[in-house]
């Protein structure tokens, strides 16, 4: 029987191939059409965020190495560095971060601990009437921020604030000068800050309605009280919540301004204890219309939170559990 030779299969061209290929999903019209919606309900955002965040740092970059100032006649040339020597140079400088590192060591404890005791104390099963409570936490938060202030400078004031009425009321009756008292001035400041730690408190009551029942039962199986687990339920359960705060807490402290600006209006009183670094960069950039200095000094700002923030990202990977990790 003659053999039939075997012919060589050829290889198929790229063109017959190509409808082995999977489709690219965004070149189909479903991906553009989603797309382009996308786009649409992100541009308030995108707007927004080009508006009032990227052009204004952008534009604050350009004034810190030139010499843009109202109060000066003076034509408008390039400065290079100079503006961040005069910074490095001004005792001013160093005296508000000092003042604004501070507060911030007194009151962010102070800030991320009230409000997981408050949602705690709120979570518990013996408590009745939770809504009303978190009702009651959250509605000092939607007032105005500075009318709460003013309340709470007159309840403070030293001879007609109704807190030291109530001393004198017990027995005290040389009240303290809550506001005057440079001894005093961060714990009234940090007392005043807890009128608005309603958002904190619904925060962390979800996170802690977020726990599983399960995992309560299995540490009391295995013996543990309240404290432990506390310590090995609750605590890890809550670490993301908790760093949320945190990096919150230092963002807004180190950005205090409004409660020293409206309380002594940006002096500083009393005895340079509330001139906060914020302060400094308004008073340069707004009362002295000096934007190129005070750009430096808020891209000094910008430069210090974003280390710490980094430095707290990279700490985190230590005691912030998810659970969704292996």
């Amino acid at each position: 029987m003659a053999s039939v030779p075997i012919q060589p299969v050829k290889p198929r061209n790229v063109g017959q191939r190509r409808w082995l290929r999977r489709p690219s999903l965004g070149r189909t019209a479903l991906a553009r059409h989603e797309a382009r919606w996308g786009l649409i309900f992100l541009s308030p955002w995108l707007i927004g965020f080009l508006a009032f965040t990227l052009f204004p740092m952008i534009a604050s970059l350009a004034f810190s190495v030139t010499n843009i100032s109202l109060a000066q006649d003076q034509p408008l040339r390039f400065v290079g560095l100079e503006n961040f020597q005069r910074m490095l140079a001004d005792k001013q400088t160093w005296e508000s971060l000092a003042v604004t590192f501070r507060f911030a060591a007194f009151n962010l404890p102070i800030a991320i601990v009230i409000p997981f005791v408050v949602a705690l104390v709120l979570n518990s099963r013996y408590l009745k009437g939770v809504g009303i409570f978190r009702t009651l936490f959250f509605m000092p938060y939607v007032i105005p921020f500075v009318s709460g202030l003013l309340a709470w400078q007159g309840m403070l004031n030293l001879e007609t604030g109704w807190v030291n009425e109530f001393l004198r009321i017990i027995g005290i009756q040389n009240p303290p000068n809550w506001l005057q008292d440079t001894t005093l001035i961060y714990p009234s400041l940090a007392f005043i800050g807890l009128w608005g730690i309603g958002a904190g408190v619904i925060v962390n009551l979800a996170g802690l309605k977020g726990i599983p029942s399960e995992l309560y039962d299995a540490a009391r199986i295995d013996g543990a009280g309240w404290w432990a687990s506390l310590r090995n339920v609750t605590l890890p359960m809550m670490s993301p919540v908790i760093f949320y705060s945190l990096i919150l807490g230092i963002v807004d402290v180190l950005q205090y301004f409004l409660v020293p600006l409206v309380l002594y209006n940006g002096t500083g009183e009393p005895g340079g204890s509330t001139l906060f670094f914020n302060l400094v960069i308004y008073k340069q950039a707004f009362n002295f219309q000096n934007f190129s200095y005070g750009a430096t000094l808020a891209w000094l700002l910008f430069g210090i939170t974003l280390a710490i923030t980094l430095v707290v990202f990279r700490t985190s990977r230590r005691w912030v559990y998810y659970a969704g990790e292996r």
